[in-house]
């Protein structure tokens, strides 16, 4: 059964929705055409967009024969890329995947109508299916678990696939989500931004594939799986202020605090301070710990007024698109 994440509202029907196709590639050769037909079976009336990000074989060449919108992003990485497809296409719905065939374009017409529905993003779940039994990299799917289970457990939601690239959006989401990762770590920064925004979120599961034989995947287990930690390390700290500085602040408190103790008792049974070295440092610690606690405070003020001006904004462009349909 699919995860339903959040309560959809009612929302204005769109006669005749347009959709984007985004397919993010580099040396896709192998596979980019078949994942082209394969959308535009599924999908006919959308424009598949392919985004050659500095191939050197015939990505773009295959692309444009099948159909495709071919164009060029120069600077590397997924998360450029994404960020370029955003900024470029206007469309009603947009499903996003990967030109290496791993994701069925058969599940892109009901993850279209999920968004039609109502919801911000539709999730496709690899983690459900089949992925655990195609993906041969066991480090891969170790590191999507402790993902999972970090910003599950960080956000208090209940998220199967956090990484997945095969996604669909509404118009909304994609111009108003801020893309500020670089690489493979943007669709993890996309969860989190759905869930710290409170979005309406819908899990889809899907039957993941591994690579057909001779295409090689982009990623780099240890380097992506660092940037991926990196992110979450980063957006704890931006979108969860208080307990990410509040708790340092804690234990440095609790610290100096047991610290002081031992001074104090010392004083009290011998009437002199024999560890000044401590008990400066022990104060230095309560000191920094209070101060941590108080910038966690200011910056989860601060982290709310964003939340509610990103609110604003979505009304903003909620209401354009309804003016334009």
């Amino acid at each position: 059964m699919a995860n339903d994440l959040a309560i959809v509202g009612t929302m204005p029907e769109i006669t005749n929705p347009t959709i984007a196709v985004l397919l993010p590639c580099y040396n896709e050769e192998i596979t980019i055409g078949k994942v082209v037909r394969d959308f535009r079976t599924a999908l006919p009336s959308a424009t598949v967009y392919v985004y050659d990000n500095n191939s050197t074989d015939r990505t773009a060449e295959i692309a444009a024969a099948e159909g495709a919108v071919v164009r060029k992003e120069p600077r590397q990485g997924k998360g450029n890329v994404i960020r370029a497809m955003f900024e470029d296409i206007d469309a009603d719905v947009y499903v996003m995947a990967d030109g290496d065939d791993t994701y069925p374009a058969d599940a892109a017409p009901a993850m279209v109508s999920k968004v039609l529905e109502g919801y911000d993003m539709v999730i496709g779940d690899r983690l459900s299916s089949t992925y655990f039994q195609e993906n041969k990299r066991p480090f891969h799917n170790f590191g999507n678990r402790l993902v999972r289970g970090s910003i599950n457990g960080l956000f208090g939601a209940h998220v199967t696939d956090i990484m997945t690239g095969y996604r669909a959006f509404n118009f909304t989401f994609v111009k108003t989500y801020p893309v500020l990762s670089r690489g493979f770590e943007v669709e993890t920064e996309m969860t989190i931004h759905s869930l710290n925004n409170n979005l309406r979120l819908f899990e889809m599961p899907i039957q993941y594939r591994d690579r057909p034989e001779g295409s090689v995947s982009k990623l780099d287990t240890v380097g992506d799986g660092i940037k991926v930690m990196s992110t979450i390390f980063r957006m704890i700290r931006e979108y969860k202020p208080l307990p990410f500085f509040g708790s340092i602040g804690l234990i440095l408190s609790v610290i100096g605090l047991v610290l002081t103790s031992s001074v104090t008792i010392d004083f009290w049974h011998t009437g002199v301070v024999l560890r000044f070295p401590t008990l400066i440092g022990a104060v230095m610690l309560v000191i920094a710990g209070l101060l941590l606690i108080v910038s966690g405070i200011i910056l989860d003020v601060m982290a709310k007024n964003d939340r509610k001006l990103f609110v604003i904004d979505q009304n903003r462009f909620a209401f354009l698109q309804r003016r334009h349909d």
